[in-house]
């Protein structure tokens, strides 16, 4: 991956695969773009050759390659925004074609919500529903919070490594054989995102692009269902920016906008608006990251594990509050 962003900041100016600061008031130099095809290329290859292939892995690289080519069509024509939802909706439903699904929630106080009844046509339902919706959101966010460089490939690294971490733990699996496919496709995850991080920060030598963006958001997402208890596990590792995209679509939605409008509302565009560099962002991103990350493969049980999702929420509420009462700097 390293070699290949190498070949990229050499190349992809002499082939024109540069981004376009002007289209957003940037008077910066244009910088190499299009990374996802490096993501998606590295994934591809390092996947074929060390991951069993079955049915679930099929259908994995099937939506991936969905999602990376409406991905690069929407870097270099700007696509609708319905036609990108579209194409994430068929990635899920291809997903769960493959026999890759949330079967089960778990609820502390309440007990287990099984999502395996009613079956429709040999589809559970609710289990398709359920997994598409999470598909969706953990993809967009994923293109929410890629606003820095080294914001998207630094919590990817650290999700990729904790689901590692959690694949390999002895004490959470009974027949651990099972998740070696699992921690492989992590850890390339992790290896392909940490390799993209050396270029994208703390100054961005090339930009990912939506293609890069949704695409890792893609694979964690799919990869936090292969097996068992790991959505909770993605949900506490990307929680900052998971919370940070329901904030600002409730906020959009409550001023008239549509939840897909770019604006400055996001946590990053805050956090810059009191004087913070970006590179001291992407940090603060990389150190809360990984300390759930650490929460999360440390304490495993579903009741702990609402523990460190109530102080994230409560971390998250009293940074919004203080972010509201700093004085923002003048643009």
């Amino acid at each position: 991956m390293i070699f290949a962003c190498l070949l990229a900041v050499k190349f992809f100016p002499k082939l024109g695969l540069m981004d376009r600061p002007h289209r957003y008031g940037l008077s910066r130099a244009p910088i190499p773009y299009y990374g996802g095809i490096l993501i998606y290329t590295v994934f591809l290859i390092l996947t074929l050759c060390f991951v069993e292939i079955d049915r679930s892995v099929i259908a994995l690289i099937a939506g991936a390659t969905l999602i990376f080519v409406v991905g690069f069509l929407d870097d270099l024509y700007n696509l609708s925004p319905i036609i990108r939802l579209a194409v994430q909706f068929v990635a899920g439903v291809v997903l769960v074609i493959g026999g890759v699904g949330i079967l089960s929630i778990n609820l502390p106080l309440v007990g287990t919500l099984v999502l395996s009844e009613p079956v429709i046509g040999g589809v559970m339902i609710l289990s398709a529903l359920f997994t598409i919706f999470w598909v969706m959101a953990l993809l967009n966010t994923m293109n929410f919070v890629d606003g820095i460089g080294g914001l998207s490939s630094g919590v990817t690294f650290v999700a990729g490594l904790t689901i590692f971490a959690l694949s390999i733990h002895p004490g959470i699996h009974e027949n651990p054989e099972s998740q070696i496919g699992v921690a492989t496709i992590a850890l390339i995850i992790a290896m392909i995102s940490f390799a993209f991080l050396l270029f994208d920060f703390p100054k961005p030598k090339i930009l990912m692009g939506d293609s890069g963006s949704t695409l890792l958001g893609f694979l964690i997402a799919a990869l936090a269902i292969f097996s068992g208890g790991k959505v909770a596990t993605a949900f506490l590792v990307l929680g900052i920016p998971i919370l940070d995209m329901i904030w600002v679509v409730v906020r959009r939605t409550l001023k008239g906008k549509k939840f897909w409008q770019g604006d400055l509302l996001h946590l990053h565009h805050r956090l810059l608006g009191i004087n913070l560099s970006e590179r001291v962002v992407v940090l603060i991103y990389l150190f809360v990251t990984a300390l759930f990350g650490i929460f999360a493969v440390t304490f495993v049980t579903t009741e702990q594990k609402l523990f460190i999702l109530a102080a994230l929420v409560i971390l998250m509420l009293l940074l919004a509050t203080a972010l509201v009462l700093l004085p923002r700097k003048k643009q």
